[in-house]
């Protein structure tokens, strides 16, 4: 059977930060990998007590722990082991984000006679975490309008089928192409383009019901999902972007240039697909060029 020296010295070679208390939070033990976590040497910490704030716990939200019930203290009173991610103040004053797991020390007649944090750094692993999840916003925006992207809006539009067929809700789609566009690129040139397009886009954004969603199809191409609609209201907002849009404008060599849209739109039926509805949209866009652009064609 191992001694408890052996034992220790078993702990002091751990990977991961471990520190003893006893039931008045004085620590105890501290091993070698929290002093490399933490910057604090074994020297630095034995006989403080963990609520003197050392370490400085907080949570995710930025409350202290160290000078209220934190996980240790709550483990020696119930003797429960717990777990959680918290951040440690290093000693060089940066926040180290560390996963915490708190187990009751017993004696040999099961009374808890102190408490054991086992910690580990995990700030790559959140620093990971918050690079995919940008990897993923930006597979899913256009980067030049920050506006959801065609894969995007597809995924909400198969949603949107979803919630009809389950619950009845009905929505519609509005496909915006800029009025003449070619010819601003042509003459103004690509960066005015791209001006108009996110000046165009943040009306969208700006504008739209909190329900509702704007993305960029294509190109200059929009499409809008407006959730919960009939026809008539489906008009009144297209002549709403309308007027929005041919308002907005962009300072270019001194000049206020605005743009118009043309837009088809339609509401969901009954027999739709995702490709149907788009296609139905897009061809009533085409309309609203054919009769003059500046104008919506909407159909039931």
């Amino acid at each position: 059977m191992l001694s408890q020296i052996n034992c220790l010295d078993v702990v002091a070679r751990l990977p991961v930060g471990v520190y003893l208390t006893d039931t008045n939070r004085k620590i105890t033990y501290w091993n070698r990998a929290a002093e490399d976590i933490s910057g604090y040497g074994s020297d630095e910490v034995l006989g403080l007590h963990c609520h003197d704030n050392v370490l400085m716990h907080v949570d995710g939200k930025g409350n202290s722990l160290c000078t209220g019930l934190c996980p240790l203290a709550q483990t020696m009173a119930d003797g429960q082991i717990r777990e959680a991610d918290v951040f440690l103040s290093h000693k060089q004053g940066h926040r180290v984000a560390v996963h915490v797991h708190t187990l009751p020390l017993k004696n040999a007649n099961g009374e808890i006679i102190g408490a054991a944090e086992i910690f580990n750094d995990i700030s790559i692993l959140l620093s990971m975490q918050r690079k995919t999840a940008i990897l993923e916003k930006m597979a899913f925006y256009d980067s030049l309008t920050r506006l959801p992207n065609r894969e995007h809006m597809e995924s909400e539009l198969a949603a949107r089928f979803q919630e009809f067929r389950r619950y009845g809700i009905p929505f519609g789609i509005l496909f915006l192409d800029i009025d003449h566009f070619k010819d601003l690129n042509d003459t103004l040139g690509h960066e005015a383009g791209d001006r108009v397009l996110k000046t165009l886009a943040a009306t969208l954004r700006e504008s739209a019901r909190s329900f509702d969603i704007f993305g960029r199809w294509g190109g200059e191409e929009f499409l809008g999902i407006i959730r919960n609609v009939d026809p008539a209201e489906v008009a009144s907002i297209c002549e709403r972007y309308l007027r929005l849009i041919e308002k907005s404008y962009v300072n270019i060599d001194e000049k206020q240039i605005s743009v118009t849209v043309s837009i088809g739109a339609t509401v969901v039926r009954q027999d739709d697909t995702t490709d149907a509805i788009v296609k139905r949209a897009d061809r009533l866009m085409y309309q609203s060029k054919r009769e003059g652009r500046n104008r919506m064609t909407v159909e039931g």
